[in-house]
């Protein structure tokens, strides 16, 4: 039986990591621009989950026609299996904030408070797999903190240029 630990670690060597963070990204940047004009909590999910999907097909397709070009070979179904599961956790990585969204579908919680979850803990996602990065590559923990918070910062700055333009 694996510890969380242990499935931590693995899924910090995995390829899934890259594409966790470009969901979250994706995911942070559909939520800024939600925010303004805010739908119904079920419009956030919807458009979460839409948005999910089409991101996760694209990075599939992509994946499996540039492997191809540059192999001049299919893709077998190992790969593309490893494909697809790659392809999720670009979804999950999106998705992740309907969450808060479900939770205020519910009741449990206002949909501005939705929007604020959604949005930090998409910033501390980022922020952690920065700090992670710095980490295991090696750097102290100054280092690998500054580091962090220069990646939470990429986020920072999509929600303040999004708040500034609206």
């Amino acid at each position: 039986m694996t510890t969380v630990r242990q499935a931590i670690e693995a899924h910090l060597g995995s390829r899934h990591v890259t594409r966790v963070i470009y969901g979250s990204i994706i995911g942070l940047a559909v939520i800024v621009g939600l925010e303004p004009h805010p739908p119904k909590a079920v419009v956030v999910i919807g458009t979460l989950g839409a948005t999910a999907l089409a991101v996760a097909l694209a990075e599939v397709y992509s994946d499996i026609v540039g492997t191809e070009v540059r192999q001049r070979a299919r893709v077998g179904g190992e790969r593309a299996l490893q494909m697809l599961s790659e392809g999720a956790s670009v979804a999950f990585g999106v998705a992740f904030p309907s969450v808060f969204f479900a939770l205020a579908a519910l009741d449990v919680m206002e949909l501005d408070t939705a929007f604020g979850w959604a949005k930090w803990t998409g910033l501390g996602l980022i922020a952690f797999y920065g700090l992670c990065a710095g980490r295991l590559a090696g750097a102290r923990w100054p280092a690998a903190l500054l580091q962090a918070g220069a990646v939470a910062l990429i986020g920072g700055l999509l929600i303040a240029l999004k708040a500034l333009i609206h």
